[in-house]
């Protein structure tokens, strides 16, 4: 992959998570604080960003979403394929709700 079409593969990427970040702290914001693993600040800004600053965001070189885990237990717990694939995945929610909602940079 050249790095024009990364650059355009992120962009893409960073404007559908915005925009879903968006929609889900407009119709359920609880809901969004814990599937987003946001705190009330970041949900406050990301509820008031218009269009154009989104679209502005969004052509960031930087992948704006992250994953919400460093831990081999719970990659394994969402990756694994077996018979009790919803029980691994119950689990790994549990422990990533556990986990401390970032402090939002100063």
């Amino acid at each position: 992959m050249d790095k024009d079409r990364l650059m355009e593969e992120i962009r893409e990427l960073n404007l559908a998570y915005l925009l879903l970040a968006q929609q889900m702290v407009r119709q359920d914001r609880g809901a969004a604080l814990y599937r987003l693993g946001i705190g009330e600040e970041m949900a406050d800004i990301l509820a008031a960003l218009t269009p154009g600053q989104i679209s502005k965001m969004a052509g960031s070189n930087l992948l704006l979403c992250r994953f919400r885990f460093d831990d081999g237990l719970i990659l394994d717990m969402l990756s694994s394929y077996t018979r009790d694939r919803l029980l691994g995945a119950s689990h790994a929610t549990i422990l990533l709700s556990g986990q401390p909602v970032p402090a939002a940079a100063a």
